[in-house]
């Protein structure tokens, strides 16, 4: 069984600890008029593919821009046989918000530039969330995890539409999006016929960044109650289905994919002992799981590429082998 690697190893207070800086929660929603779709990263190209007819229902595919020139001149057609495509590593963002409609996957926009000046292709997913005026961009359950699941799905379509292949597919999910991103990774322990069983694209690394890690627990009591039961529909003693155990990502453990937990010691919304309490059910199931408690972090500093919750997300990427795209000559035989 593998160790739980502890990156930062603090003498948390009992839970919800004092803290004097702003309650994250009061961070407002995007502005009705604000863009339904991150700003182009500086130097870098980006295209909105669609996996279902609602707006939410698309994702972002951002390409450093030298690999989308290198890209762009592989799908010139040629004599002879078409080239093979390049392969190259993804981070896909999955975005937070409590599931609320409001929000959307305009929130990683900052550190998906920070992706992409490094060379690093991203995906920006995006779902349906709870809460929308019009039924039919309605998410919950089983909305926006079947949502979520078709997105990640997407992905090798929308890379071969640009002229390349996937190579290793990391999932970095922050708040709510921790929570997806789990799911996503885990999907393949689902059984057959149920809501996003049967995955195109299994991870091979997930990052849930102040995550939601357990929906039976959070639904139960504490800051998030009231935006799980939206999003499930209700309570564990409300519903009468196993709707919990096929979302929440600590029943469905162990997910057999790498996993970092990391999350900031001054988190007020989701308490630093959801991570240490996941991180630990992750590795008694068997998980290969890293644990990050990072001081003076909040709740938003995921958000911010120049946190040290950031720092902590990419020095795991790259230790476990996200690499920076590059085009050049296939590989020799």
């Amino acid at each position: 069984m593998p160790a739980l690697a502890l990156a930062a190893v603090l003498a948390l207070t009992a839970a919800g600890c004092t803290v004097s800086s702003p309650d994250p929660t009061s961070s407002p929603p995007p502005a009705a008029d604000a863009p339904s779709r991150p700003t182009e990263p500086d130097d870098a190209v980006l295209t909105t593919f669609s996996y279902g007819p609602r707006p939410a229902q698309t994702a972002d595919l951002i390409l450093p821009a030298e690999l989308a020139e290198g890209a762009g001149e592989l799908r010139t057609p040629s004599a002879g046989e078409p080239p093979e495509l390049p392969v190259v590593d993804v981070v896909v963002l999955v975005h937070g918000g409590g599931w609320d409609a409001d929000y959307d996957r305009s929130s990683e926009t900052e550190v998906a530039r920070d992706l992409t000046d490094d060379g690093i292709v991203v995906w920006n997913l995006d779902y349906r969330g709870v809460g929308a005026p019009d039924p039919r961009d309605e998410g919950g359950w089983p909305g926006t995890f079947e949502d979520a699941a078709a997105g990640l799905d997407l992905l090798p379509q929308a890379l071969g539409e640009v002229g390349l292949a996937p190579g290793r597919v990391a999932v970095v999910g922050h708040s709510a999006g921790g929570t997806m991103a789990l799911w996503l990774a885990a999907r393949h322990t689902l059984p057959d016929g149920v809501p996003g069983a049967d995955p195109l694209v299994r991870p091979d690394l997930v990052v849930t960044q102040a995550g939601v890690n357990d929906l039976k627990t959070a639904g139960a009591e504490g800051a998030v109650e009231g935006a799980v039961q939206a999003l499930m529909g209700g309570s564990t003693s409300e519903v009468q289905d196993d709707r919990y155990d096929l979302a929440s990502p600590t029943a469905l453990l162990p997910l057999g994919v790498p996993t970092l937990v990391v999350t900031g010691d001054l988190d007020a919304v989701v308490v630093p002992s959801v991570a240490t309490d996941f991180a630990e059910a992750a590795q008694a199931a068997g998980d290969d799981v890293t644990l990050a408690v990072i001081p003076g972090e909040d709740h938003l500093s995921p958000q911010n590429p120049r946190s040290d919750v950031w720092a902590a997300v990419r020095g795991w990427l790259a230790e476990r082998g996200v690499e920076p795209a590059t085009i050049g000559p296939s590989p020799a035989p």
